[in-house]
């Protein structure tokens, strides 16, 4: 009787086991019973920030938009600490990171990527009254440097035979870093070319801030971040990027905000 009870437990398990493995909720179709994707980002002009008017805008915030468009569902921007977004990645506390993240071995460790759809590079930020102190990354020896915590700019300086033998200090955000060039608080900042040419401009209040722009630090690219997991969330969001390079929707974002020799897709 011990063993026939046994045996009738036994069955139920994996009856159960079968039937809670068949009615397991892909990913994609997680996203979409929740009626949207929730996107993790920073403030990062031009991919991320507020308008004039108050209202969030940026290459990065359209291109999401139109992504969540077409898989049906609302986009949910979250604003990050980038200095945990694997933990929130992976705690789902976000559903990808979007915001200009650069494609490395270490994250791929973490996180799929997406198509890559954005080239950049990391660049050198000093005040133009150090224009002729600072021309190279030798001459830079002995200056404060400083990158966003975390960021593809702290891993160039670490990189760099000259800029990692300086003292060096971690910011919240890229935009702390050329506060703190302006401040005089530190000599050089690393950041995204992509952002640095957006906002260092005659007309903006990082006017006294130049690129230096004869030193060549890293190439990267660009790509969305998800879970390793969730293999056909990504597969989706990677057939509707072919779309929006093929319909020319990527093309005219990259225009609208001056991105069109960044785009990997020509």
């Amino acid at each position: 009787m011990k063993r026939k009870i046994a045996i009738l437990l036994t069955a139920v398990f994996c009856l159960s086991v079968f039937a809670g493995c068949g009615s397991k909720e892909t990913d994609l179709a997680y996203i979409k019973d929740k009626g949207k994707m929730t996107i993790g980002y920073t403030l990062y002009e031009p991919m991320n920030y507020y308008d004039e008017n108050g209202n969030l805008t940026g290459f990065e915030t359209e291109f999401a938009t139109a992504v969540c468009e077409k898989l049906g569902v609302e986009p949910d921007f979250q604003v990050i600490d980038w200095k945990q977004k694997e933990v929130e990645l992976k705690s789902k506390a976000i559903d990808c990171i979007w915001n200009g993240l650069t494609v490395s071995e270490d994250r791929k460790e973490n996180m799929a990527f997406s198509t890559a759809y954005v080239s950049n590079r990391q660049v050198a930020i000093i005040r133009k009254t150090d224009a002729e102190k600072y021309t190279t990354a030798e001459s830079m020896k002995g200056a404060k440097m400083i990158a966003e915590s975390g960021s593809a700019g702290e891993t160039a300086i670490k990189a760099d035979e000259f800029l990692s033998q300086n003292d060096y200090i971690a910011a919240n955000a890229q935009k702390d870093a050329l506060l703190e060039i302006k401040a005089g608080t530190s000599d050089v900042a690393v950041l995204d070319y992509i952002m640095a040419k957006a906002v260092i401009r005659d007309d903006t209040d990082y006017s006294d801030l130049m690129i230096v722009e004869e030193i060549q630090l890293t190439p990267e690219e660009y790509a969305v971040g998800f879970r390793l997991e969730d293999t056909e969330l990504l597969a989706e969001v990677n057939k509707i990027i072919a779309d929006l390079v093929e319909d020319g929707t990527l093309a005219g974002l990259a225009e609208k905000y001056d991105m069109s020799e960044n785009l990997a897709f020509k």
